[in-house]
């Protein structure tokens, strides 16, 4: 199948459910894009606007079809003190340079790094997002009234008890037409989507910001851009990797970089803020049967048709309805199965999807959250592959020589054990060292080898270093000093 082939499948294979489950998510798009409007400390339209936009340019340009990008969370508290010390243009100038940052990270297929992310990192980011999704509805659950709780476990039942009825129709949907009529039929007075805020009442309009050109301007803004940049595409690659395992599709990480960065400059060409991808909002769409461009498209477009044409009914669904939807993501985002597997992983693999959950949740920032939890895999890889060094013994009776021979990677991390292999109190007066099946990968393993040929040297060894491969002798070439001092290296091609 040619690109163009699959780009064509991506928007008609599924156009029903696409269509559908971009309903859905455009309705569960509009309390979010609000609230994260003033978390920004911005009025509501340009959170909305941003959702639109983003939604609809990632969708012709991304590279994760059925993925639902928009205003966040994520990005909103990056952007407070920007706004509140600088004004609102800022923050659109601010953007675009996000958007320039991120479009060079995907020519720069920033995207590869994607693979050193390990799987409990992804199951911790995963399992954190869950529980943020599940605490963000806690205002809505606590100093209510009373006929919300009702109102949500209904919306439950119908969420989870309607498909086996049909799933021609997403249940999500069902959940909330149903829950809309009755409250405004009963007239029960519960909060609504009116309630979050004013709604925008025309079209967005192109806007370049105003802020003057200088180099005072690009101080102040390239700090928030960077780390925007770096967090929308944190969230939105493992968001997409969520996508691709969901789904059993494949996506492409550096395409997503560029859709990213197109759609961020496209939100403050018309007033909207920065954003990524959404895995609540993502989770819903798939759940509710999108898998094509399509759906991500349609969840952009008609967010702006309900807020500019509905808005009227939009003001009346009742949060109950929308929470329940979340309650729904929240509990189908987390894995369960992860608990139990307590039990049987490796316990470092534990240790870093318990970090990776206490640190998202704990700061309520993902990106730190999956730093701890790379550098924790790192550490526990590291000290996985120092304790695969051996180092053998072999004795010519005849000569009396000793032939020590090692095997695995040497480097920072395994150096020490390196060193400790070996007896320097040998009587022997001729020492071969064989790194036929070793790699010196640092200097820090090149000043072990030193330290090991120097220690037998003192002890009034010969010693002759046999083996090295290509790459290995040409850092024993520039940094070793036993070499220096006379000792011959054979390089073994």
């Amino acid at each position: 199948m040619t690109p163009i082939q699959k780009y064509r499948r991506d928007w008609t294979a599924n156009i029903r459910g696409d269509v559908l489950a971009g309903i859905v998510v455009a309705l569960a798009l509009i309390p979010e894009a609000i609230g994260f409007s003033v978390i920004a400390g911005v009025d509501p339209k340009v959170g909305l606007f941003a959702s639109f936009a983003i939604a609809c340019v990632s969708a012709v340009v991304g590279g994760r079809p059925g993925m639902i990008s928009a205003a966040t969370a994520a990005t909103a508290v990056v952007m407070v003190s920007l706004v509140r010390d600088h004004g609102l243009h800022y923050l659109f100038a601010a953007t675009i340079l996000m958007g320039l940052i991120q479009l060079l990270a995907g020519f720069l297929k920033i995207g590869r790094l994607m693979r050193f992310v390990s799987r409990s990192v992804i199951t911790g980011f995963v399992n954190a997002l869950a529980i943020l999704i599940f605490m963000a509805q806690l205002p809505e659950l606590i100093g209510v009234p009373v006929e919300t709780y009702p109102m949500i476990a209904v919306g439950l039942a119908i969420i989870y008890l309607f498909p086996r009825l049909t799933k021609a129709v997403p249940s999500p949907l069902v959940a909330i037409a149903v829950l809309t009529l009755f409250a405004w039929w009963s007239g029960m007075d519960l909060r609504t989507v009116g309630d979050l805020g004013e709604l925008p009442s025309g079209l967005p309009v192109f806007t370049l910001p105003a802020v003057p050109l200088t180099l005072e301007t690009l101080q102040i803004i390239l700090p928030y851009s960077l780390t925007l940049a770096t967090v929308g595409l944190l969230e939105s690659l493992l968001t997409a990797q969520i996508v691709d395992d969901m789904t059993d599709t494949p996506s492409n990480k550096s395409q997503e970089c560029l859709g990213q960065g197109t759609s961020n400059i496209a939100s403050a060409l018309i007033g909207g803020m920065g954003g990524c991808a959404m895995i609540g909002q993502s989770v819903i769409n798939v759940s509710s049967g999108g898998r094509g461009r399509l759906s991500t498209f349609v969840a952009g477009a008609f967010l702006l048709f309900l807020i500019l044409v509905l808005d009227d009914l939009v003001r009346i669904i009742p949060m109950a309805a929308l929470v329940a939807v979340m309650i729904m993501v929240s509990i189908g985002t987390f894995s369960w199965r992860s608990i139990l597997d307590l039990r049987t992983n490796p316990r470092s693999s534990s240790v870093v999807m318990l970090a990776t959950v206490a640190t998202v949740v704990t700061t309520h920032d993902l990106a730190m959250g999956v730093l701890v939890g790379v550098l924790l895999s790192g550490v526990f890889f590291a000290g996985k592959v120092a304790q695969l060094v051996s180092v053998g013994e072999v004795i010519d009776e005849a000569t009396g020589r000793i032939t020590f021979v090692v095997e695995g990677q040497i480097f920072f991390a395994s150096s020490e054990v390196f060193l400790a292999a070996f007896d320097f109190d040998t009587p022997a007066r001729d020492v071969v060292i064989d790194l036929t099946h070793a790699h010196f990968w640092d200097i820090t393993s090149i000043g072990a080898l030193d330290k090991a040929v120097l220690k037998f040297r003192k002890a009034g060894a010969r010693v002759e270093v046999i083996g090295l491969n290509e790459a290995s002798a040409t850092l024993v070439e520039r940094f070793a000093l036993h070499d220096k001092a006379g000792a011959r290296v054979a390089t073994l091609h």
